[in-house]
């Protein structure tokens, strides 16, 4: 499917948190309760319609153990999107969330879209509140949902709302549309999509210089 732009996301957090069921939720609608550990990390992509508009959106799933970070952190760099995931019934995988943090805000550029996910909301045994959560996300500046990987619940929306917010900022200037570094590509001209009287102009000439 041809696209307006295309958005490369990351997404990271503890061993175990549900990040690579999430992508398989996100990419090919189905759930896998013996998913392997990441090894590295995995790749998925999906075509999708953002203020209707099409985008594709190309995810990376890194993996959670401390000796796959310094292959991960290589994968950050041109991150347009980052979801944060933790375990809403394991308390340490949100208190790893600060670290976390850090290693993204040190490895990608500070324009990127973060959301902070709190992951396997089906479970009964909780022990990281919503507002706790929603808390922490609101004082560091991201956006934040809770979802289910084992019912689907919201795993759209995590992925969804952040191509939205980074197309909000498209629209509004925020990105270089002619350096790809941020992790925007841009795809056919937007009057050939029929995207009518959308004020957005995609910059199809990467020859231009690079201010980013």
């Amino acid at each position: 499917m041809a696209y307006a732009y295309m958005f490369k996301y990351i997404i990271v957090g503890d061993t175990n948190v549900g990040k690579s069921c999430l992508l398989l939720g996100f990419t090919d609608r189905r759930f896998r309760a013996d998913h392997d550990v990441t090894i590295g990390v995995e790749f998925g992509t999906r075509s999708v319609f953002v203020d209707d508009l099409p985008m594709k959106i190309q995810i990376w799933d890194t993996a959670g153990q401390e000796s796959f970070r310094s292959i991960t952190r290589a994968y950050y760099r041109g991150a347009t999107g980052c979801l944060l995931v933790y375990d809403i019934s394991r308390r340490e995988t949100f208190e790893h969330v600060t670290q976390w943090l850090q290693d993204v805000r040190n490895g990608c550029s500070s324009k990127t879209t973060i959301m902070m996910v709190g992951n396997k909301s089906d479970l009964p045994r909780r022990q990281v509140t919503y507002e706790e959560g929603a808390r922490f996300a609101k004082e560091n500046g991201l956006s934040f949902i809770e979802t289910s990987a084992k019912t689907a619940d919201n795993v759209d929306a995590a992925f969804l709302e952040t191509a939205h917010e980074i197309h909000t900022s498209i629209k509004n200037g925020v990105f270089d549309l002619t350096c790809q570094s941020h992790g925007i590509k841009v795809g056919m001209p937007l009057n050939i999509l029929g995207a009518g009287d959308d004020k957005i102009k995609p910059q199809n000439s990467l020859a231009s210089t690079c201010a980013c």
